[in-house]
């Protein structure tokens, strides 16, 4: 496999700006050979329905301007749509436990939330930024827009903030507990 096509590769599964630098640092590769590889994926997918979009030291894969019409309404579709109970839901742990990692909005849903974060994310009503404890993931928190939408100027001025969070920390030590505890030996599975 080529340069160029570990490089989309690696564009795609990040689905954000990366430098050309980290591309190099990734790649085990030189910077000269990673802006050739660049120049290569640019080439290729000329034509077709994504692009790749640079500035002077980071690039990513995006959409196609042809295509900037059809994303738009595609945006605005999704826009129109109710949240749902699982957006709600998300949107709540946010709000309450914010900033908290996707990882720990599944746990405490019990299902996947990625689909649910992007929908908050493009609708501006979470941000996710970086995770100081650990570069490989991020944390999601409530915009300001969504703060002011909702009439109030700080987290702490949620309903029953206080009560909620102390609520959640009992769950998460309740639920630490169930899995620590040991298994009874004499238990055996089919029983």
């Amino acid at each position: 496999m080529g340069l160029s096509q570990k490089i989309e590769a690696i564009l795609f599964w990040k689905a954000e700006p990366v430098s050309v630098k980290k591309l190099a640092a990734l790649l085990s590769a030189d910077i000269g050979s990673v802006k050739a590889g660049l120049q290569e994926l640019e080439t290729a997918l000329a034509g077709r329905g994504l692009s790749l979009v640079q500035t002077d030291d980071e690039v990513m894969i995006g959409t196609a301007k042809e295509c900037s019409a059809l994303i738009e309404q595609l945006a605005k579709d999704e826009l129109t749509h109710d949240l749902g109970k699982a957006g709600l839901e998300t949107l709540s742990i946010v709000l309450y436990q914010g900033p908290i990692s996707r990882v720990d909005i599944d746990y405490i849903r019990g299902v996947n939330s990625q689909f649910i974060l992007r929908s908050l994310l493009i609708r501006g009503l979470v941000e996710r930024v970086d995770n100081p404890a650990d570069a490989r993931s991020f944390l999601y928190k409530p915009t300001l827009a969504l703060l002011s939408h909702m009439g109030i100027s700080k987290i702490s001025d949620l309903p029953e903030s206080d009560a909620v969070k102390r609520d959640i920390e009992a769950f998460k030590r309740s639920s630490a507990a169930q899995t620590e505890a040991p298994m009874d030996p004499s238990a055996t599975i089919g029983e």
